[in-house]
This record gives structure tokens, sequence and C-alpha cells, in this order.
């Protein structure tokens, strides 16, 4: 290009100076034709360093390319699982509906059995009443039965005593009868002499003291058996007294015997409830237990049910949270893709000279500068046509905030020359320097938070070619601005 240009001096100064001698004429065609041959070299050179950009460029746009179809394999695949998760939440809902119902069932049916149990409860207390009712009957049927025995043998004792009395009573009484006969028949023969006398007295109108004595002394018998008579009477009322006393001691006597036969089978009747309120109880205790096991398994499937809400809801939770990640990690690409964009804008020049190269995958931009642009050979201070580059770089960087930014310094293996040894022991202190030195710039120049910037050395320990070949070693000796999430810092201490 300098050689073009200085034959297009030459011709200039040719039109400008006119005519000339002959000589001298040969000998401006002599250094036109010379200028015209440096220039088609220095024009073929610049179309192969043209082909080599182009060769570098559709590498970039192979790689490029490859990033993408990675890139949208990847987005299909977190596709693809998003639906699986989906499909795997709708099943584990549909399965936690399905539980739902059978806890509905299952309290459906421990409510009943609360019912049923509370039924028998209200039945056996019933009968518990009934039973303490038929005890305290029984209890009063036994009293009533033991005063019962107790008044019919009192009563077989007083009827024992009344037969007896009777049976005295009957001899006196059949005594008495026939004393009375006796006494009828010699009243009647008395009488008969009475007549008799009473005839003989009408005969003997006075009669003699004899008869007199002998009157007064039957007038006196027959008092006596008037009082016999009387006495006689009274033992027939006494006797028949007696007589109704026994019916009334054989009533009660039968009576009693009612009421043993009575308490007898309201004994029958408190055996037949006991049994009852035992059977009844026993089914309670079974009904108790089924409850229990029921309740047992519908607290079981309740906290079964829980804790698959809670599952589902931390499984909704985590849905969420990575459909928001999933969202906030597009928000941050498209954000990177801009910031990628602007910097490809920003540094075209330098990108079509292949000095820079920027790279995007994902969430992580990568600005790659040959050393050539940014330093001397060498050196760790940025030059100024790189402090240019690194405004622009700057200009960018300084509205990114939600990214990591480290500056890393890289060579070549080649070892520091003796002339900067007194300055750089080795490679780590010159890529370290230069990365620290951009570092600087981007705080107290480019106005980029401090708090996002780091900075390292790296010397020859990740070289991008091979050093075998001066463009590869060329390659190599490089500046790499990396933009990368700031989640990485923190997963990388908690993994720490």
């Amino acid at each position: 290009m300098r050689q073009r240009t200085m034959a297009s001096a030459v011709f200039i100064s040719f039109l400008v100076t006119g005519c000339v001698s002959s000589g001298t004429h040969e000998q401006t065609l002599e250094e036109l034709a010379a200028a015209k041959k440096s220039a088609a070299v220095a024009l073929e050179a610049e179309k192969k360093q043209a082909a080599a950009r182009i060769a570098a460029l559709e590498a970039d746009k192979a790689k490029l390319a490859e990033e993408l179809a990675a890139e949208q394999a990847a987005r299909s695949r977190t596709g693809q699982a998003l639906v699986a998760s989906n499909e795997n939440l709708d099943r584990a809902l549909a399965g936690q509906r399905q539980r739902e119902e059978e806890a509905k069932t299952l309290q459906e049916e421990a409510r009943q059995a609360q019912i049923t149990s509370g039924e028998l409860r209200r039945e056996r207390d019933l009968l518990r009443v009934k039973s303490d009712d038929l005890e305290r009957k029984l209890q009063t049927a036994q009293q009533e039965q033991a005063a019962a025995a107790k008044a019919v043998t009192e009563a077989n004792q007083q009827i024992a005593a009344s037969e007896k009395e009777k049976e005295q009573a009957a001899a006196a009484l059949r005594e008495a009868e026939n004393n009375v006969r006796d006494l009828t028949t010699k009243l009647n023969a008395e009488q008969g002499k009475v007549a008799a006398l009473q005839q003989d007295k009408q005969k003997l109108l006075g009669g003699t003291t004899t008869a007199q004595d002998e009157i007064a002394r039957l007038q006196k018998r027959a008092g006596e058996l008037e009082t016999d008579a009387a006495r006689v009477k009274d033992l027939e009322k006494r006797l028949s007294e007696r007589d109704q006393q026994i019916g009334t001691l054989r009533q009660e006597a039968t009576d009693r015997n009612v009421i043993a036969a009575k308490a007898a089978l309201l004994t029958e009747e408190l055996e037949k409830s006991k049994q009852r309120v035992t059977a009844l109880t026993t089914e309670l205790a079974a009904l108790g237990e089924e409850a229990a096991a029921v309740k047992r398994e519908r607290d079981r499937l309740q906290a079964g049910l829980e804790e698959e809400r809670a599952r589902l809801k931390a499984g909704e939770a985590e849905k969420a949270r990575l459909e928001q990640e999933r969202a906030e990690k597009e928000a941050e690409i498209a954000r990177l893709t801009r910031t990628h964009e602007d910097l490809t804008s920003s540094l075209k020049a330098e990108i079509e000279k292949g000095d820079i190269k920027i790279r995007q995958v994902r969430d992580r931009l990568t600005i790659n500068m040959v050393d050539r642009v940014l330093f001397d050979s060498g050196q760790a201070q940025v030059k100024p046509a790189g402090l240019k580059v690194l405004k622009q770089v700057s200009d960018i960087l300084k509205k990114v905030t939600d990214k990591q930014i480290r500056i890393e310094g890289h060579t070549d293996n080649v070892p520091i020359g003796v002339k900067l040894k007194d300055k750089f022991a080795t490679n780590w202190e010159l890529s370290t320097a230069r990365a620290t030195s951009v570092v600087r710039y981007l705080i107290e120049e480019g106005g980029v938070d401090r708090a996002m910037l780091a900075a390292g050395g790296y010397a020859d320990t990740r070289a991008v070619e091979s050093n075998e070949t001066e463009a590869g070693r060329a390659a190599n000796r490089r500046i790499e601005i990396v933009l990368y999430p700031k989640d990485l810092t923190e997963l990388a201490g908690k993994i720490k």
C-alpha cells in the first residue's frame, strides 16, 4: 500500500513538473514500473490477507452456526424437559385427585362408622340403664322374695301354730260339744224334772226347803251351762278368725310364689340383657377398633395427601421458579445478545481486520483481542490506539449490570527476553500485568463498576492455537474479556 502511494506520488509529480529529459523520463518510467510491480505484489498480499480473513470469518460463521444449533438443541431439550415435567405434574395431579376421592370415601366411611358407633353407644347406654333398672328391680324382688319367704315361713309357723290351736280348739270344741250335748241332755232331763217339779210345786204350793235348794242348784247349773255355751260361741268365733287368717296367709304364700316366679323371670331377663350388653360391648369394641383403623388409615392417607400436596406445591413452585429462571435466562441472553450486537457494531473495523473476535455461547460472552491491538511488544501499558478500543468497549460494558466481567491475560510459550527480565520475570507476570492494566482503565476511565471486574493472568496455559507457528503464537498472545452470569460465583461459593 505504501509503495502504491509512492508510485502515485511520483506520477503526480511527473504531471506537475511537465516534460523532463529523456533520461529522467526513462528513469521515471522504470520507477513507475517498479512501483506498479510493487503495488501488484502488495495487492496480491492484501488479497491473500483478505482471503485469510474471509476464511477466518467463514470458520467463525461455522462455529456460530454450530453454537446456534447447539443452543437450539439445548432449547429443544429444555422444552421437552418442560413438557415431560408438565406431564409428570399432570399425572401427579390426577393421582392426587384420585387420592383425594379415596380420602373422601374413607372419611365418609369413618363418618358412618362414627354414627354407627354413636348409635351403639346410645343403645349400650340404654341397655345399661335398663340393666341397672332390672338390677334394682331384681334386688327389690329378691328382697321382697326374702321378705315373702320369711313371711311364708312365719305364716307357715303361724299356720302350724294355728293348725295346732285349731286342732286343740277342735278337740276342745268337740269336748265342749260333747259337754253341751251332755249338758243339753242333762238340761232337758233337768228341765223335764223342773217341769215335773213345777208341777209338783204347783201341787205342793210352796214346796219344801229341799225342793227350793234343788231349784237353786239347778238354776246355778243352768247358769254354768249358759256360760259354757257362751264360751263355745267365743271359741267358734276365734276358730273362724283363725280360718280367715290361715286363708290370708295362704293367699300371701301364693302371692310370694308369684313374686318369686316374677323374680326368676326378671333374673333370666337380666341375664339375657347382660349377655346382650356383653355382645354389644364386644361389637362396639370391634367397631371402635375398626373405626380406629379407619381413622389411622384416613390419617395416613391424609398425611400422604398433605405430603403429595406439599410435593405438588413444591413442584409447582419449582416449575414456576424454573419458568421464571428460564424467562430471566432468556432475558439475560437477549440482553447479552444486544451487548454482543453493540460490541460487534462498535468494533466492526477491528473485527473485520481479525484483531478482535466476539463469541457468545448462551449466557456467556467472550471478547478476544490479540495483544497488538492494545499493547506494544513486551509492554503491559495500553498504547494510545488500544485506549480508543477500550473506550468503545467500556462504553458498552458499563451498561451491563447482570454479569461478572473477568479480564484474562494470555501469552505464547516463548520465554521473556533478556531485556525484559528485570521488568517481567516470566510470562505469568506479563499476562497478569496486562490484565490488570485493562481492569484499571475500565474502572478509572471507562466507568465500569469495580465490583463486577476481576483480573487474572494465565501465561501460556490456555493456548487457543498451536505455538509451533508464528500465526498460532500471535493468536495465543491475547486479552480476553469474559462476561458470565453472576450466579456462577454464588454457585461456586456454595460448592466450596
